[in-house]
């Protein structure tokens, strides 16, 4: 039985990963994808074997947009809410952005599916940056929600929205919280790609404070599964609900920049460490006891494993992100008035 689903945000990193996985696993299904294109949204991200497909359609647009996002959803069986801006350091110095999509965006998706009716799962893309610094680990999705950046207090704020429309108006969603991802197509601005276009340009690998904030780290194509599984879930086991998408394995920023250097034979000499990045959040691990019991999650791949293979997508297609090396690091206005670049 095929299915037209929309993905929102479907030409950014995750999504994209997203639309390139069920184009694989679902050769029947029609995929829709609603993008703006801003800075980390970017037409390359799906093959033109995909845009080629009659089965693939593209729409430029804002998710803000509440006669077009009517119309798709309209069209549609399930619902992939990615479209969000999605960067703490930007969430600093540009906030207005982040509640206009990620809020206002978020709602007018869901007034969508609360009018249209014909939308049997709505699956919302929130993120663990809406728990804050870890207060007990691992981190269950009963952890009290404290974000520490605009960015995470938006998604939060979209987070507890859906939840809201799934209370009042009974609208099938699913809330999933993915922890770090790390993978192909993933912008410059995150710490993995950056460390590893650096140190294939032999240029300083960049720590911020000491290095020792610990992260929940998943490659990408186990986060689409997990997706997967959350759409195919008994409603009655998964509406309403949230589920952490994450995989137990914890390193530290200082941990990876060292393994990049490794695996990329380059010096550790390459590591600079800079001032402590604003709103950031010391340690993160997620609990995935309700993701296995419930979704039936297998355990994904190693962080080593995972990291070898964005090593090597990144040294196969310096086309892709040498266009965008300017946009590595994002300037940041201090207390004391001082810039740094994070």
């Amino acid at each position: 039985m095929s299915r037209t689903i929309l993905i929102t945000g479907g030409a950014g990193f995750i999504g994209s990963n997203f639309v390139c996985y069920m184009h694989n696993a679902y050769p029947n299904d029609r995929l829709i994808v609603l993008d703006l294109l801003t800075y980390a949204g970017n037409p390359e991200n799906i093959p033109e074997t995909i845009k080629k497909d009659p089965r693939f359609e593209f729409w430029y647009g804002n998710v803000t947009n509440a006669e077009l996002v009517t119309s798709l959803v309209r069209q549609s069986n399930v619902v992939v809410h990615f479209a969000a801006e999605s960067h703490v350091a930007r969430s600093i110095y540009d906030n207005r952005i982040f509640f206009e999509t990620d809020v206002i965006g978020t709602q007018t998706i869901a007034n969508a599916i609360v009018k249209c009716e014909n939308v049997e799962r709505l699956i919302h893309i929130s993120t663990s940056e809406v728990y804050g610094t870890a207060v007990s680990n691992p981190m269950t999705e009963e952890h009290p929600l404290n974000p520490m950046s605009p960015y995470a207090s938006a998604k939060a704020g979209a987070d507890r929205l859906i939840y809201s429309y799934w209370a009042t108006y009974k609208i099938p969603a699913v809330i999933l919280r993915p922890f770090n991802q790390y993978g192909p197509y993933q912008h410059l601005e995150k710490v993995v790609p950056r460390f590893i276009t650096s140190a294939l340009k032999n240029e300083p690998l960049t720590v911020h404070g000491d290095g020792s904030a610990k992260r929940d780290w998943l490659y990408v194509d186990d986060t689409c599964e997990r997706i997967d599984l959350a759409m195919a879930a008994a409603s009655e086991k998964v509406e309403g609900e949230v589920f952490n998408l994450g995989s137990g394995e914890v390193l530290s920023v200082l941990e990876i920049a060292k393994m990049v250097l490794k695996m990329t034979d380059r010096s550790k000499s390459l590591i600079q460490f800079y001032g402590d990045r604003p709103g950031q959040v010391k340690h993160h691990v997620s609990s995935i006891d309700r993701a296995t019991k419930i979704l039936h999650v297998k355990p994904g791949r190693s962080f080593k494993d995972g990291l070898a293979q964005t090593i090597e997508w990144y040294e196969k297609n310096p086309t892709w992100w040498s266009k965008i090396e300017w946009m590595k690091h994002v300037p940041i206005m201090t207390t004391n008035g001082k810039v740094e670049f994070h």
